[in-house]
């Protein structure tokens, strides 16, 4: 592998670390955007909206004009915004300011998976090397996401919530990204192969992806893949906000204890990874999905008549706060077995326009699933919150089943 083939590499994962902080920081920001501004639960969650609403439209316009773009300066363009709203976040401050850094940051994730994931393609020789890269990436994804909420909860200070402190860890972001920047700048990156192809039209492009929608097996898809979005972002925005209001934790320690759905996702993914080799996807999902209904069930009781004045560290911390996350271990195998699932009953030109309906549906799920709960959180409390998770877990263990049915006479026709 040639010396600029690493480079492009850390640049890569520099990108993806500094993107899994910002995405998933959305739970953080709603709890202190609660304590710093005043803000009610259902107003914060329109910052999920800012973020996902914006990967949505921006990957739409992407699929067309990425390869007009060229997928480093994509990139590029992208690290260069989010250094300039991570730098503004602390200067100007506000619920405004937040919505606009989730707005800039959603948009530019849009361009920067398309460009990565195409990028793989291009720096690696062989499908055992992108497998292994695009595993990699993966991964580093969920320790970006794990490394988040340690960092955001080193600039919390407990003893003042209404100090604005935290927005400093913005300056320690923006490093990292104008590093990622110039260090993707400074390699070149030979992208002849994969340039649009003369003539095409755009309007083509977005023909293919609309006409992917007259499938029923896609549309069951999106209806499995909208759910299970849903799902996991409502829980994954608001377990700071449950941990703290519900759980009565110190806000540094609803953070950090929020990351034990980070580590329990990438382990279910990991543990996934091996079990889906043996066994068919549609039996280990409708597994995953019983199981987590009965975590939610057992877990939400634990959290009645906590009293957590004197819990100060993790040693201290209910069981509610260790068992209720614990299903991301049985939420994470779900999403990347449908997509799976999806593409290998669908032929190979049309994984692109597929990969764009996934990215749009898929933001569109995660704000749908933030602001309901929200709504709920505001107006029931925590606990019903998350026992309304129970309603999504039932819808998409009906659409999986008409999905796999669906699935199975597709191969079958393509055989």
């Amino acid at each position: 592998m040639t010396a600029q083939h690493w480079r492009i590499k850390l640049s890569l994962f520099l990108n993806y670390f500094v993107f899994a902080i910002l995405l998933n920081s959305v739970g953080t920001v709603i709890l202190q955007v609660q304590n710093n501004y005043g803000v009610s639960e259902s107003s914060a969650s329109v910052l999920e909206a800012f973020k996902d609403l914006t990967i949505a439209i921006v990957s739409f316009l992407v699929a067309s004009y990425i390869t007009r773009i060229g997928y480093k300066r994509a990139m590029l363009i992208a690290l260069a915004f989010v250094t300039g709203a991570c730098l503004l976040m602390p200067a100007v401050g506000g619920f405004a300011m937040s919505k606009l850094l989730f707005a800039t940051v959603g948009a530019s994730f849009a361009l920067i998976k398309v460009s990565v994931y195409a990028t793989i393609g291009i720096i690696t020789k062989d499908k055992q090397e992108h497998a292994s890269f695009m595993s990699f990436i993966e991964s580093f994804f969920m320790v970006g996401i794990l490394c988040g909420y340690f960092i955001f909860s080193a600039f919390v200070d407990d003893a003042d919530p209404l100090s604005a402190a935290w927005l400093q860890v913005y300056y320690l972001l923006a490093g990292i990204s104008a590093i990622a920047f110039l260090l993707l700048l400074t390699t070149p990156l030979d992208e002849s192969s994969v340039h649009a192809e003369p003539g095409k039209p755009i309007t083509a492009d977005f023909a293919e992806m609309f006409g992917l929608l007259a499938q029923m097996l896609v549309v069951v898809f999106i209806i499995s893949a909208f759910f299970y979005v849903l799902i996991e972002q409502s829980i994954m925005s608001w377990l700071p906000t449950f941990n703290n209001k519900v759980l009565l934790l110190p806000t540094t320690l609803s953070i950090q204890m929020a990351s034990i759905l980070a580590a329990s996702t990438a382990l279910g993914r990991f543990l996934a990874g091996v079990l889906l080799r043996k066994t068919h996807w549609y039996a280990v999902l409708m597994v995953c999905l019983l199981a987590a209904a009965v975590l939610v069930l057992a877990a939400m009781p634990l959290a009645e008549g906590v009293d957590g004045s004197a819990v100060v560290g993790w040693g201290d911390a209910p069981l509610a706060a260790f068992i209720f996350p614990l299903i991301g271990l049985l939420l994470a195998p779900i999403y990347p077995a449908i997509n799976s699932a999806v593409l290998s009953a669908l032929p190979a030109r049309m994984h692109g326009p597929m990969s764009g309906l996934i990215v749009i549906f898929s933001a569109l799920g995660g704000t749908t699933g933030s602001m309901l709960t929200g709504a709920v959180f505001q107006k029931f409390g925590g606990q019903t919150a998350f026992y309304f998770s129970l309603l999504p877990i039932g819808i998409l263990a009906a659409s999986l089943f008409f999905f796999n049915k669906l699935q199975k006479r597709a191969l079958e026709k393509g055989k």
